[in-house]
C-alpha cells in the first residue's frame, strides 16, 4: 500500500544554506570570468614590445653615456694619481736639498730652528709666516718657496682626484642601475612574445623580415647621391643591412643606433661621440628640407634615437632587436632635427 505521507519540507536553515550555496558559486563564476582577460592580439603584443624594446633603448643610451662617463673618469683619476706620484717624489726630493742644506748649516755651527720646523712632519702651517723666511739664505728661501708651491700643488690634485673617484663611484651606481632597467624591459618584452603561439610568433617574424629587407634596389632613395664624408659614412653604414641590433654594440658584427653611426663615420675617418645626447651636438643643425644623404637624423623628444639619413625620406638605422639594421619611413618615428656632420 502506498504510503501518503506528505514530503519532509526543508528546513529554513537548509534553505538558507542552499541558497548561499548556489549565490556563492554564481559569485565565484563571475569572478572567474573577469579574473581572465581575453588573450592580447598578436598586434597588440607586438605593439606593446615595440613600446618596451623603446623604454630599453632610452635606459641603454643612459647606460652608454654612463659608461662613456665612467672610462673618462678612469683615465683621468689614473693621470692624476700619477702626477701626484711624481710631485710628492719632486717633494721628497726638495725637502731631501733643504736638508743637505740644514747638515752643512750644523756643520759649521748649528741648524737654523726655521729650518728644523721646515724638515718636521707638518710644517705648512709655518711655511705661511712670511717671518720665517727672513732668518734664511736667498738659497735657502728659494728651496722652501718651491716646497711651498709643490705642496699647494699636490693638495690640489688630491683634491680634485678624491672629488673624481666620487663622480666615478656615483657613476658606476647609475650604470648598474639602467643596465638593470634595460634587462628588465627585454625580459617583459620577451615574456610576451612567449606569450604568443608558435604560429603567431612566426608571423611576427615573417613581416619584420619582409620589413626589412637590405636588398638597397627595393628601397626608393631618391636621385640625390651622397657625397663627402657623410657619404663615406652611409654607405659603410650599408654594408651592415639586415644586421643585428643589440643594446650597447658598437660593432662590427652588432650595434645599437648610436653604436651604428659612430661605427659609420669612423670608417669614413669621423670620429664622433658615443651617446645620441652628444652626437646632436657633433655638427651643425639642419632641418628636415635640408638633409643630405649621411645626415644624423634623430628621433623622440629626448631624442634616444639616431639613424642616417638615406634619401627620399628614408632612414638607414638601428631599429630594436626584432627589425635589426634597416632602411625606414622617417615618418614612422617622430622627427626632431637632423645634425651635418664635418
Amino acid at each position: 500500500m502506498a504510503s501518503h505521507r506528505r514530503p519532509k519540507q526543508p528546513t529554513r536553515a537548509r534553505v538558507t544554506v542552499l541558497t548561499a550555496t548556489a549565490a556563492a558559486a554564481v559569485v565565484l563564476s563571475s569572478q572567474g570570468a573577469s579574473a581572465a582577460p581575453a588573450k592580447p592580439s598578436k598586434e597588440e603584443v607586438k605593439s606593446q614590445v615595440d613600446a618596451l624594446y623603446e623604454e630599453a633603448e632610452q635606459a641603454t643610451e643612459k647606460f652608454n653615456g654612463a659608461k662613456e662617463r665612467q672610462e673618462k673618469l678612469e683615465k683621468e683619476i689614473g693621470q692624476l694619481q700619477d702626477q701626484v706620484a711624481r710631485g710628492q717624489g719632486d717633494l721628497n726630493e726638495l725637502r731631501s736639498t733643504l736638508g743637505s742644506m740644514a747638515s752643512a748649516q750644523y756643520r759649521n755651527g748649528g741648524i737654523d730652528p726655521s729650518i728644523a720646523l721646515l724638515l718636521s712632519e707638518d710644517p705648512d702651517s709655518y711655511l705661511d709666516k712670511a717671518s720665517t723666511l727672513e732668518h734664511l739664505s736667498g738659497k735657502q728661501v728659494e728651496a722652501v718657496q718651491k716646497i711651498q708651491a709643490k705642496q699647494r700643488s699636490l693638495a690640489q690634485q688630491r683634491q680634485e682626484a678624491a672629488g673624481k673617484l666620487a663622480d666615478l663611484d656615483a657613476t658606476r651606481k647609475e650604470l648598474g642601475e639602467k643596465k638593470k632597467v634595460s634587462a628588465e624591459k627585454l625580459a617583459e618584452a620577451q615574456a610576451l612574445l612567449n606569450s604568443l603561439t608558435a604560429q603567431e610568433r612566426a608571423a611576427i617574424k615573417d613581416e619584420e623580415t619582409r620589413a626589412s629587407r637590405s636588398d638597397s634596389t627595393r628601397v626608393d632613395l631618391g636621385n640625390v647621391k651622397a657625397s663627402g664624408r657623410a657619404g663615406a659614412a652611409l654607405e659603410a653604414a650599408k654594408t651592415k643591412l639586415g644586421g643585428a641590433y643589440v643594446y650597447g654594440a658598437t660593432g662590427p658584427s652588432a650595434f645599437d643606433c648610436s653604436g651604428l653611426t659612430q661605427w659609420a663615420y669612423k670608417q669614413a675617418g669621423v670620429n664622433i661621440s658615443r651617446v645620441t645626447d652628444t652626437q646632436a651636438n657633433d655638427g651643425t643643425r639642419v632641418s628636415r628640407s635640408q638633409l643630405q644623404p649621411g645626415d644624423l637624423v634623430f628621433f623622440y623628444g629626448d631624442l634616444h634615437h639616431v639613424g642616417l639619413y638615406a634619401g627620399n625620406n628614408m632612414t638607414l638605422h638601428a631599429s630594436n632587436p626584432r627589425g635589426g639594421i634597416k632602411y625606414e619611413s622617417m615618418d614612422n618615428m617622430p622627427f626632431q632635427f637632423g645634425v651635418r656632420v664635418g
